[in-house]
């Protein structure tokens, strides 16, 4: 199994950043009146890209992580953690960026060093077992303020909320998920709600061809695509 390869967002940071739903449909054509009837054979995976990755002149460290991040890669067989922007939960949130998120003391003081704790903000818990393959799930809010079309990842796998199924109790909601459940996810587990990340391979192995050290500056784009192999491998072994 491939090591994991985390991308530095924080240096090598995009313009845009989309990560979409892939849903997986088939269709057996279209009849003699023309209808197609399509289905969902199963409930599909991501495809991301990272567009205009800002190379600025003169930040040199930023060509050697290119290079680096391109060896250990090696093209598509690679295993990469690719932190997604995602909406957040609480009240008046906007589009989180790839900064650390900082915060004092209790007493709203710092360390003797002037800096603060890099922490997040939002309490986002998954309420009930979880198991492989789950389509639905029920999400506790702890400090957040929706649940619905909102994106957290467990363990890089990252998810997408739908529709708000039922309320068991205050503070608890049943939900759809996109994807399955790429593996089980236990009862009280913190979800990355904040920063939430997705296993990704290269789409091509030729996402990362681009020469930073010519150029001097650039905006390459790369393009990514779920690690599905990854999650299936695991499952089996697992089993």
């Amino acid at each position: 199994m491939s090591e994991l390869v985390f991308w530095p967002a924080a240096i090598l940071t995009p313009q845009t950043q989309p990560f979409n739903l892939r849903p997986f449909t088939r269709s057996g054509g279209r009849s003699l009146g023309g209808i197609s009837r399509n289905v969902r054979t199963d409930r599909g995976y991501w495809v991301g890209a990272y567009n205009g990755v800002v190379f600025r002149r003169g930040r040199f460290e930023q060509r050697r992580v290119w290079n680096a991040l391109r060896v250990a890669l090696s093209g598509s067989a690679g295993l990469v953690v690719v932190p997604v922007c995602s909406t957040t939960l609480q009240a008046g949130g906007g589009i989180t960026d790839f900064a650390p998120i900082l915060a004092p003391h209790d007493d709203g003081s710092s360390f003797d060093d002037d800096t603060f704790y890099a922490q997040g903000t939002i309490d986002l818990r998954m309420a009930s077992f979880a198991p492989l393959g789950a389509t639905i799930v029920t999400l506790r809010t702890v400090n957040a303020t929706a649940v619905s079309g909102v994106r957290f990842s467990y363990q890089h796998a990252l998810y997408e909320t739908g529709r708000i199924l039922a309320q068991p109790s205050a503070g608890t909601y049943q939900v759809e998920v996109f994807p399955a459940i790429r593996m089980a996810i236990p009862a009280d587990a913190l979800l990355e709600a904040e920063r939430p990340t997705c296993l990704c391979h290269l789409a091509t192995d030729s996402e990362m061809d681009f020469d930073p050290t010519v150029t001097g500056t650039g905006r390459p784009s790369v393009n990514f695509v779920e690690a599905v192999d990854y999650w299936n491998d695991l499952a089996i072994e697992v089993a």
